[in-house]
């Protein structure tokens, strides 16, 4: 087991000493989440040669309007403040509505996206779905034949799509022994607490052995999922996942800075969650959706797709503690749907990453934390009734 030192904060010299094995956690995350690449392994996603798209400003002052939940009455101001919020942007027909940033948060410094990152990935499935390089109908081992020695048998590439394998992998974030956990080892982010543990995550892939039901019987967040699409993209395209997202996406949407994953001890960028880029440009990525797949008069992702995103999933296997924040949802394409009649859907990730999406409204909304909770169904449902309150506004 590779002993990885502890960092501190450059800019506090004597400081505590941030200790490598709790770097994402609370309370060093208020400064990690800015400072990845200080921290762990990392590789540029380019933001390609051509101009970045531009983001025309209509800057309103929303801090005043009001939302209530759970009969708890509070502000935009009062949320931002109370949230672990590191920087917030608001879309509306096209235009900044409000750019935020606080806890040193600027707008040239590149944030951890967390599960976020899956959506990016999703974008770059639909894109090459659309191309015909990637058959969604497809069993998983077409593209990764070494997967018929795991659970993955049988399973579709829409099966990873949507997360509804019947592959058990335990995704239980503070367990020290749990799927998870070894992930966090084999991304690169941890030490490997124990020597059998997988050293990288095509090996973690390839430990899965167990199933928990059929393929497709039921939805279950398996973070693993997003890496088998990643790899199966890798394969078809025939090249890694940070070059294909820089060729595919992230350069054509007209990004205006590189972004970057990080990597695991075999080189592989983590799709799964190691995703870094700025406020302005997840926006872009956000516009994109708005915009059906289509920037700046360019078209980038299919706009069938998107839309069978928001319309082909299946909320009847989603279910359980799911239901708490959103009890009419659903998640397929890598996307959290809201619910099968508005249609709006979102990316989000742990510690309070989400990117929210109306394309009826125009609408969407950054939000950028740093929560001290992995997942607080009361920090979720608080953010969602605060991002519907500005589109109601905004609409109003």
């Amino acid at each position: 087991m590779t002993s990885i030192p502890p960092f501190r904060d450059p800019t506090k010299p004597g400081a505590a000493l941030i200790p490598r094995q709790d770097w994402d956690r609370a309370p060093w995350n208020r400064w990690t989440f800015q400072h990845v690449r200080d921290l762990v392994p990392t590789t540029q996603v380019w933001r390609g040669q051509g101009p970045a798209s531009p983001l025309p400003e209509n800057l309103q002052d929303i801090d005043a309007v009001g939302f209530e939940l759970d009969g708890r009455s509070d502000t935009i101001g009062g949320f931002l403040q109370s949230s672990y919020n590191d920087g917030m942007l608001v879309l509306h027909r096209g235009k900044v509505i409000a750019e935020r940033y606080l806890n040193g948060m600027t707008p040239h410094t590149p944030h951890l996206s967390q599960s976020v990152a899956k959506s990016v990935v999703g974008t770059v499935a639909g894109i090459l779905i659309g191309r015909g390089l990637v058959d969604p109908a497809a069993p998983v081992t077409q593209y990764l034949p070494e997967l018929e020695a795991t659970a993955y048998r049988g399973a579709t590439v829409q099966h990873v799509l949507d997360m509804t394998s019947g592959v058990v992998f335990d995704e239980t974030y503070t367990a020290l022994d749990s799927h998870m956990a070894q992930m966090d080892a084999a991304c690169g982010w941890k030490e490997r607490r124990d020597p059998n543990w997988p050293s990288n995550v095509w090996d973690l892939i390839l430990s899965l052995k167990e199933a928990e039901c059929v393929h497709g019987a039921s939805f279950r967040y398996r973070s693993i999922e997003t890496d088998v699409l990643s790899f199966v993209l890798q394969r078809a395209a025939g090249m890694p996942l940070a070059e294909l997202v820089s060729r595919e996406l992230w350069g054509p949407m007209g990004a205006e800075e590189d972004a970057y994953f990080t990597v695991d001890p075999a080189g592989y960028a983590l799709g799964d969650g190691g995703f870094n880029a700025t406020l302005r440009d997840y926006a872009r990525f956000a516009l994109l959706h708005l915009g059906g797949g289509e920037i700046n008069g360019r078209r980038i992702v299919p706009a069938a797709w998107i839309e069978e995103t928001r319309s082909g999933a299946r909320p009847e296997l989603f279910g359980g503690v799911y239901h708490e924040v959103l009890p009419e949802g659903a998640y397929h394409n890598q996307f959290w749907i809201e619910d099968s009649k508005r249609r709006a859907y979102m990316a989000r990730g742990v510690f309070g990453q989400l990117i929210y999406l109306d394309p009826e409204a125009d609408f969407a909304a950054v939000i950028l934390s740093s929560w001290p909770e992995f997942v607080s169904t009361t920090r979720t449902r608080t953010a969602l009734a605060a991002v519907r309150a500005i589109r109601e506004a905004l609409s109003s």
